[in-house]
Order: C-alpha cells, then sequence, then structure tokens
C-alpha cells in the first residue's frame, strides 16, 4: 500500500483557489478514481473534485470552510501498489525528513514574488512582508499565510534597520513599498447588541473582489436609449401560449433583447472586446453572459455563440442556465468565454440603472422594465409599451460615437421586430 496526496485542481481558467463547502467523504471512505469527493466553491462556479486514485480515504487535511490555493494538499488517500510498510511509517518518515532538512537552506526563489491578493492584505494591516515565512513553493507568501497571522493578532512590524535598508531597496522594487512610518489600519466597524454578523465567503466575496476590481480598474462612462417595444409585446403575447404548448418552456421578453444585442453586436464589434494593457482584443465570438440568481448567489452564466442562434434557442439556453444555477449544477464550461454582458434588471422593475462591467469586458447592458407610457405620435396621445436600456462602457476601449451608434441599431431592431417581420425559430 502506499499513500498519495489529492491536491486542489484547476477549476477554471483564472481560478487560483478554491472554498472546500462539503466533504462528500470521510476518513476510512473507500473510493474509486474520478469519484466525487469534496465539493468545492470558486469565484466561477460550484464544482465537485475527483478522486485522483482508487483507495481509502486517510486524512482529510482542509476543513469545510477552508480556501486552498489550486495545487495546495487537501487530502490523503491510501491506495494499493508500493511498499507495505509505507502506510504506517509514511507519517512518520515525512517527520523525519523534515526535521534532518530543518538545517538546510530552503528554497526562497519565490519569496518576494507577491500577488495582488497579499499586498492588498499587507498594506491593510501594516504587515511587513519581509518579515512572514512563506508557506507557497519557493517561500512564496500565500494569502492564507497572512490571514493566520491575521487572525493571531500579532502582525510582525518592521525593525528600525529593515525600515532604513529597506528604502534603499523600494528604490529598485517597487512591490516591496514599506511607509516609514506605519499607517494606522482602517477601523472596521463594531457590532452592536441586536446586530446580526454575515460572514463574507464563497461566492459573495469573489463578487465583492470582482467589483472592486472592476471600479477600480476600468474607466465608467454610461448612456441610455429608450426603445418603443410595444410591436415586440404584441409578438409576444400572440406566440407565448402556442409556443409553451409545443416547447415545454416559456418564451420570454429577455430573449428578444438577447438576440437584437447579439445581432448588433456583429455589426459593431467594438463592444465585444477586452483591455489586454498595450492592446485591445476584439473577440471573434459573441458569448453573451447573463446574470441569474440561486438565493442569495448570482452566478454570470454564458450563452455561447448567441448570434448563430435562434431566439427560439438562446430562450432555452436562458432556461437551462437558470434551472442548472438554482440546482447549483452550473459547470466551468457553462461559466467561461463572455465576451459582452447582458443584465435583465427589468426583472426587479427596475426602470433605469447603471451595471457595473463585468472584468475583463468592454461594456454590460442592462435591459429594463417595460412600462406603458403615453407618446407623441402621429399628431396625438397614444399609450405604449417603453423599455430604457442603459449602457455601461470601459472608456479605455469605448468612445460615445460607437456606442451610440450601437444602441441605435439594438433600438431599430427591437422596434421592427413583428409577426410579418420576426421568426422565433
Amino acid at each position: 500500500m502506499s499513500v498519495e496526496k489529492i491536491t486542489m485542481p484547476q477549476l477554471g481558467e483564472s481560478v487560483t483557489e478554491g472554498t472546500i463547502s462539503s466533504w462528500l467523504v470521510g476518513v476510512g471512505d473507500q473510493v474509486n478514481k474520478y469519484d466525487p469527493i469534496a465539493e468545492v466553491m470558486t469565484d466561477k462556479v460550484n464544482a465537485e473534485v475527483p478522486s485522483s486514485y482508487t483507495g481509502t480515504i486517510k486524512e482529510l487535511v482542509a476543513q469545510e470552510g477552508d480556501t486552498i490555493e489550486v495545487g495546495e494538499l487537501i487530502c490523503y488517500i491510501e491506495v494499493e501498489g508500493g511498499a507495505n510498510d509505507v502506510e504506517t511509517e509514511a507519517p512518520e518518515a515525512e517527520t523525519e525528513d523534515k526535521e534532518e532538512q530543518a538545517d538546510e537552506p530552503k528554497d526562497q526563489s519565490m519569496k518576494k514574488r507577491y500577488s495582488p491578493a497579499v499586498l492588498r492584505l499587507a498594506q491593510e494591516h501594516d504587515i511587513d512582508l519581509n518579515q512572514v515565512e512563506g508557506s507557497g513553493r519557493g517561500g512564496r507568501i500565500t494569502r492564507k499565510d497572512l490571514e493566520k497571522i491575521i487572525d493571531s493578532g500579532q502582525i510582525p512590524q518592521p525593525s528600525t534597520q529593515e525600515q532604513t535598508t529597506g528604502a534603499k531597496e523600494e528604490v529598485s522594487n517597487q512591490t516591496q513599498q514599506q511607509p516609514t512610518q506605519p499607517s494606522k489600519p482602517a477601523e472596521m466597524p463594531t457590532t452592536q447588541a441586536g446586530d446580526v454578523e454575515i460572514p463574507v465567503t464563497g461566492v459573495r466575496k469573489a463578487i465583492a473582489q470582482n467589483m472592486v476590481k472592476s471600479k477600480t480598474e476600468i474607466p465608467h462612462a454610461w448612456m441610455m436609449v429608450e426603445v418603443d417595444v410595444t410591436n415586440l409585446v404584441n409578438l409576444r403575447d400572440e406566440l407565448k401560449d402556442d409556443f409553451k404548448r409545443k416547447e415545454g418552456f416559456s418564451l420570454t421578453y429577455f430573449a428578444f433583447f438577447v438576440k437584437a444585442v447579439a445581432q448588433a453586436l456583429k455589426e459593431f464589434p467594438e463592444l465585444n472586446s477586452t483591455w489586454a494593457g498595450d492592446k485591445i482584443i476584439q473577440k471573434k465570438d459573441i458569448n453573451l453572459s447573463i446574470a441569474v440568481a440561486n438565493e442569495n448567489q448570482l452566478f454570470v452564466p454564458v450563452i455561447k455563440n448567441a448570434d448563430e442562434k435562434s431566439i427560439k434557442g438562446i430562450a432555452k439556453d436562458i432556461v437551462d442556465l437558470a434551472n442548472k444555477a438554482r440546482q447549483g449544477k452550473l459547470t466551468n464550461d457553462d461559466m467561461q468565454g463572455g465576451t459582452f454582458t447582458v443584465n435583465n434588471t427589468g426583472s426587479f422593475g427596475s426602470v433605469q440603472s447603471m451595471g457595473v462591467i463585468n472584468h475583463p469586458q468592454a461594456a454590460i447592458l442592462q435591459v429594463e422594465s417595460i412600462v406603458k407610457k403615453p407618446v407623441y405620435m402621429n399628431g396625438m396621445f397614444a399609450a405604449r409599451d417603453m423599455v430604457n436600456l442603459c449602457l455601461s462602457l470601459d472608456h479605455r476601449i469605448l468612445d460615445g460615437l460607437v456606442c451610440g451608434n450601437f444602441l441605435k441599431r439594438v433600438k431599430e431592431i427591437l422596434e421592427n421586430m413583428s409577426k410579418d417581420y420576426t421568426s422565433v425559430y
């Protein structure tokens, strides 16, 4: 028998860590290769971690609620093969190896390569990173290392000598800047009697981090157009009952809006772009992110190649993705590849809003509530179905001219939808 390690896998193209939401196995359980052993929550999606081996769970290293970086150990599993004494001697041998290597110089090649999360925590809590022992590869300091220090309350402060010598290093290494006089960390609000504390974890924590990143990195601009969708409302009302009987799912207004946006993006590909530092990448595929909720959690799955799909196909994707979100079955593939976001804020009764751009996309469109309004046309007032479309844009990539023309085209497509000109199939 031999004891093998199972580590946190890469659960998405930009995922760097995951939180163990629940273990599906316990110590002593027999599992087969590829059997799910834990449920993990990331900033992209909830997923199951499969076993890398067939064997018996020996030790659960990570606890439920722990946030583990990709590649870090989560559990040990005992598998067949190898020396028979590995099972009983492996832990002792590992301890002995550590004791023998204690006097040997450790690899510190990665110690001063700080991630943005580590730098942010160090600045917020006035932590001298030179005095922190990193547990990551090559001595790299991880966010978990800093969280342990913060929880312990023993914050290492720079000595007088370190402050003097460190000042010279700051000139050549901006990532290690430390203030000569430590600034006081911002005071956090305190809990009063009757208050309820809600831990910020999992998806909510990821949403907060992404929103801060979007608002601090992207210069937002905003514009809005009002659209007369009376003909669209009449078309949908005429088709919805027969469509539901034939297809088994509802024909929503949102499907028409998503189709119009996808069509307009083909004509104005500038909005289907992303900022890449020294260049702008204009995406070929039109993959539309849509917001769906699961209780108090918000997910942004993707309708792939929306421009190639009919209104029926888009409506089906919306229903399928919403159901998967409610059941906690969204996959990594469902969440990846979005190039533009369409948000159905009208479902809450909103009539005007400014969306925060889904980083690193170039824009987000808010589809507001359809309301009856008196509109002056043909020399008289008439009741019309009106909707506001609100666009937030990355002003590094886009300007008012192209975005104005884009919204004008979306408006034109929607106002010309009718039974004579529009097919849902």
